[in-house]
């Protein structure tokens, strides 16, 4: 992807936008061969490849029994743009087309942190074991948001050996992480958005790229998932964050504290110590770095991301009643 900046941002935007428009002119039998042509290459993967496919999806898709998506489940043909937001609308209208027009399914768009009464196709859930949140089925939803990368040529010893943060300050964990570490010697920490003016905290605007100046970089969830952990962890700057309570596609709850991200505090009351302790251990820096960008790397192959989001909602609605639902699934 291209580098950060309001420029780049809104480059992206017009690309993504344009393309899922575009897509929306392709009539349904070209996505439902293309459904087809991708489980015919899956079916031809070695062992390992396949292996690692169901993981995600197993990952994902926490279902094992058979449901009834009940009264409300809205049928491939009926779902419409009406009342939705364009980004998930357009991400979820690509992959149902390649479905039969009579499956039937429940989704909820958003922010999620809590947990549907039915299983549905969501882009967030609370992140915990799969008895608790099974009904939330991961999608790769709202990808023009959270999926925009940032291109980082600095090394991490050539960067400046201080955090930066810079964000909407709206829930309480962001207005106490800003009112404790704004004009602190060791962080460049601030609030850009319109609603801090006339606060000591209030900065401009500073894109990603800029961001990435700084060796250390802070994510800080907000309603649900943080936006910037995916290109920080794709960058050669290090991640600090808390333990997640959130996840998405991105699997936030598969990453480790100390191999792919630097643990803080609840409270962030230690920040300045992770900062010094690896100002005086770069390798290790560098280690959980590389790591990070492992992870990263996997949600980057755009065909292998279309497969396993088809796979994910075969198996979801492999078990939603399909004697009634009119599916016809490929084995896998």
């Amino acid at each position: 992807m291209v580098a950060g900046g309001r420029y780049e941002r809104n480059l992206h935007k017009f690309r993504f936008y344009t393309r899922a428009l575009a897509d929306l002119l392709v009539p349904d039998w070209f996505w439902r061969r293309k459904r087809a042509k991708l489980m015919a290459e899956f079916r031809q993967l070695d062992e390992v490849s396949k292996a690692a496919i169901e993981q995600r999806i197993t990952y994902y898709n926490r279902l094992s029994q058979p449901f009834d998506p009940g009264g409300e489940a809205v049928r491939k043909r009926d779902f419409s743009y009406r009342g939705q937001r364009s980004a998930y609308y357009l991400d979820f209208k690509r992959l149902i087309r390649c479905f039969p027009d009579d499956v039937r399914f429940r989704y909820q768009f958003g922010d999620l942190t809590t947990v549907p009464d039915t299983p549905s196709f969501v882009k967030s859930r609370p992140i915990a074991s799969a008895a608790e949140n099974a009904n939330s089925v991961l999608l790769k939803l709202n990808q023009v948001r959270h999926y925009f990368m940032v291109s980082d040529r600095l090394a991490f010893r050539d960067k400046q050996p201080k955090a930066i943060w810079r964000g909407k300050a709206s829930q309480p964990q962001r207005r106490e992480f800003v009112k404790r570490y704004y004009g602190h010697p060791l962080c460049d920490v601030g609030c850009n958005h319109p609603e801090s003016e006339g606060e000591p905290w209030h900065t401009g605007f500073m894109p990603a790229s800029e961001q990435l100046a700084y060796r250390y970089i802070v994510s800080i969830e907000g309603n649900d998932v943080a936006t910037n952990l995916k290109w920080i962890l794709a960058s050669n700057s290090l991640c600090l964050m808390r333990k997640p309570r959130y996840e998405t596609w991105f699997m936030e709850g598969a990453l480790e504290p100390g191999v792919h991200y630097v643990q803080l505090a609840e409270d962030h009351s230690d920040l300045d110590e992770k900062i010094r302790y690896y100002n005086d251990h770069p390798e290790e820096a560098e280690t959980i770095i590389r790591n990070a960008k492992r992870h990263v790397a996997q949600f980057m192959e755009p065909e292998r991301e279309f497969l396993i989001s088809l796979l994910v909602m075969e198996r979801y609605f492999r078990l939603s009643t399909p004697q009634r639902n009119g599916f016809e699934g490929v084995p896998h």
